[in-house]
């Protein structure tokens, strides 16, 4: 069984659990206690932590460890954003239509509960943001900027250097969401604000992920208690958790260049193969600005749920989008707002190639062109 449903979870390095299992069974003292014990956890958490930023060019205490991305994005927008309410006023939140379901689903809260104006900037055919559509909305009550770094359904890129460039100016905080970013793209030098990262992404257990937020950047915890992780998240941390993600990124960062390089020349030959086999095969992401890891398509005439059918009897595991969405019969909120019908995205496939792929994916691409045959003449 091939696994090409990466972008859901990746499974746990070896070299990830290696890390982790003394802070399993030995090493198990809460950091926050003070004598022996505990002390070994706190000093295998702050060299996590310092792994962690360095990783991101940041400083260690900008680093706040979280169960994972989602966890992560709602702590960026609910937290900059209120604080951002409290100190000066501000109450609007600037996003995309074509984001994670945590930041959409954050960014309502706060309209609902904490009565923010909510604007989505407008994306084009392939889910991309301009900086010049991003200057037009910020204004002096604009409180946060929360974009995507990359699409977790499609694959596209965006131009983050850019959209900070604007933020910037504006004075407006921005966060980016890295989830599916990591391990594909440059981390430094982006110049945002907040970023956020999942572990499971990584190689590194589900349940982990960390917020960076620039010291300067004021936020307001969601989690009260204890004031671990410089009061801004409370609770016990996940010690192996932690060790365990800092070295999912550390490797990640070492090989991402080659695994970018590799990966996405076989990303490119499979989706010109694809369009080659399959007649009305149409791509979703970016042509040009694309993860390396991640190929999407719709196909007229199909079911997105009975191609991944047909693929899975062949041997492939994919998906038809966010892994967060799966059960839904709603078609992809991503694949309408970049202005593909209802019908036609419920025919979409996601296929997500893991960042130690060895070979070409020419059996991939007869598989897939094999699959829609089968559905469509079954139709």
């Amino acid at each position: 069984m091939l696994y090409l449903d990466n972008a859901a979870t990746t499974p746990i390095r070896p070299e990830v659990l290696e890390a982790m299992t003394p802070y399993l069974t030995t090493v198990f003292g809460n950091p926050s206690s003070v004598h022996t014990v505990g002390e070994q956890a706190a000093s295998a958490l702050d060299d996590a932590r310092s792994r962690v930023a360095a990783v991101l060019g940041m400083r260690r205490g900008d680093i706040v460890f979280t169960s994972g991305g989602t966890e992560a994005n709602n702590l960026a927008v609910k937290g900059i954003a209120i604080a951002a309410q409290v100190e000066r006023g501000a109450r609007r939140v600037v996003t995309t239509p074509v984001e994670h379901e945590s930041i959409l689903a954050s960014a309502d809260y706060l309209r609902r509960i904490h009565g923010f104006t909510v604007d989505l900037l407008p994306v084009d055919e392939v889910g991309r943001v301009t900086a010049d559509d991003l200057a037009a909305v910020l204004a002096a009550d604009t409180a946060l900027v929360a974009i995507g770094y990359a699409n977790n359904e499609t694959g596209t890129v965006q131009d983050a250097a850019a959209l900070a460039h604007v933020a910037k100016q504006a004075g407006v905080v921005l966060h980016l969401d890295a989830v599916q970013a990591a391990g594909w793209l440059p981390l430094q030098g982006l110049g945002a604000d907040a970023l956020a990262i999942a572990g499971h992404k990584l190689g590194a257990p589900k349940g982990t992920g960390i917020l960076a937020v620039r010291g300067r950047v004021s936020i307001e915890p969601l989690l009260h208690g204890g004031g671990q992780e410089r009061g801004r998240r409370s609770g016990t941390p996940d010690v192996a958790g932690a060790v365990g993600f800092s070295t999912a990124l550390e490797l990640a960062a070492r090989e991402q260049e080659e695994s970018a390089r590799r990966v996405g020349a076989w990303r490119d030959a499979f989706v010109a193969r694809v369009h080659e086999l399959v007649p009305g095969a149409r791509s979703t992401g970016d042509p040009a600005h694309h993860l390396p890891g991640t190929a999407g398509f719709v196909f007229p005439g199909t079911s997105g749920e009975a191609i991944l059918l047909e693929l899975e009897r062949r041997g492939v595991v994919s998906s038809s989008g966010s892994a967060c969405a799966a059960g839904s019969d709603e078609p992809s909120h991503v694949l309408t707002a970049i202005g593909i019908d209802a019908d036609l995205a419920r025919t979409a496939v996601r296929l997500t190639f893991p960042h130690d792929l060895d070979s070409p994916l020419d059996r991939v691409a007869d598989a897939v062109a094999a699959a829609v045959t089968a559905v469509r003449s079954a139709g």
